[in-house]
């Protein structure tokens, strides 16, 4: 079999961005190839049609769903992992990929289609990657139907006109703890790149690309762009943990705050929403009120989080809940199911 493998994604994923970066960081040997015509054919078996899909070299399997395939990844690959030596960091490092992943995401998909400026131009960018053969009125007419189809989405993602103060006033917030934070060789849990790093750098790589949101981040956040534009391939870089003993940088603690104050409550409130087959679910966050329809892969999110926190015992368990615990965040990850 090929000793490389094949990610296939696309640049205006998020989340394959953020797997291309893990896999440069780890520097693991792969081809990078967006999902054209030609690609769709080679997966339209699979179950789940969604970027990014990597192709295993031992066995030419295709695997999706970005997480699991950053963990995958650490069993198959030694060195350079991206996952703390500190099991407590561990845990607080997915906590913040998932909040990225699964709350951030929505400050991406509301800036991508809210206005036309970026509208236009984002369709016009995935399209020209998905279907590089397109031309004049073909190409015209396909971004038509991709923006009219995501801006038709955007209610059932919580992307709505009522929820934007939420996620605006959230977005500018997290820029505001990372831009006094990062840069080139700081990252949230040393001086090298985490999994909780590349869960951000994901959402804020697209979120730089497109018209709106880049002005935004160049102008309040110049420090999160040139951090971000470092982490696309930190091949070369090096560097070490954080301490176990060592206070958390502000930027994790705030980070944390942040979950216990608007990831954590809405996560908590999808899965009771989820249990209950309600249509949908609201709650006060910081900015207004949210609502939305209730998503069953979030509730499985919480899932894990509160299995994997349940799985820490010893001193790391001890002082990961003393974190979690002043920072807002226990109550809804040990609640019982």
């Amino acid at each position: 079999m090929n000793d490389r493998y094949r990610l296939i994604g696309a640049n205006g994923s998020p989340y394959s961005m953020k797997l291309r970066a893990i896999m440069r960081y780890r520097r693991i040997p792969h081809d990078w190839v967006l999902r054209t015509p030609a690609e769709r054919e080679a997966l339209k078996g699979l179950k789940v049609q969604l970027v990014p899909v990597l192709r295993l070299p031992d066995t030419g399997a295709f695997v999706v769903d970005s997480t699991p395939i950053a963990f995958d990844l650490e069993k198959r690959h030694a060195g350079r992992s991206i996952l703390p030596d500190d099991p407590a960091h561990a845990f607080l490092s997915h906590l913040i990929e998932d909040m990225a992943d699964e709350w951030l995401t929505k400050a991406m998909f509301l800036y991508r289609w809210e206005l036309p400026e970026d509208q236009d131009y984002c369709a016009r960018w995935i399209i020209a990657d998905s279907y590089p053969a397109l031309r004049g009125a073909e190409f015209e007419a396909a971004a038509e139907a991709i923006r009219d189809r995501q801006v038709g989405r955007m209610a059932l993602v919580g992307c709505s006109a009522a929820n934007a103060p939420v996620i605006k006033q959230s977005f500018t917030r997290l820029l505001s703890i990372l831009e006094a934070h990062v840069g080139h060789g700081r990252h949230l849990f040393g001086s090298r790149p985490s999994l909780a790093d590349f869960g951000l750098f994901g959402q804020l790589k697209t979120l730089d690309t497109d018209p709106t949101p880049s002005r935004l981040i160049r102008a309040s956040a110049p420090m999160v762009e040139h951090w971000v534009r470092q982490l696309d391939d930190a091949s070369g870089e090096e560097g070490d943990w954080i301490d176990p003993a060592a206070p958390l940088p502000a930027a994790v603690t705030a980070l944390l705050r942040h979950a216990g104050e608007v990831y954590l409550p809405f996560l908590l409130a999808n899965a009771e929403a989820v249990a209950a087959r309600a249509p949908s679910f609201a709650l006060d966050l910081p900015g207004g009120r949210y609502e939305q329809a209730p998503f069953a892969y979030q509730a499985k999110c919480l899932g894990w989080l509160r299995e994997e926190l349940a799985a820490l015992s010893g001193e790391p368990g001890e002082r990961v809940r003393a974190v979690l615990a002043a920072t807002g965040c226990l109550a809804a990850l040990e609640k019982a199911d």
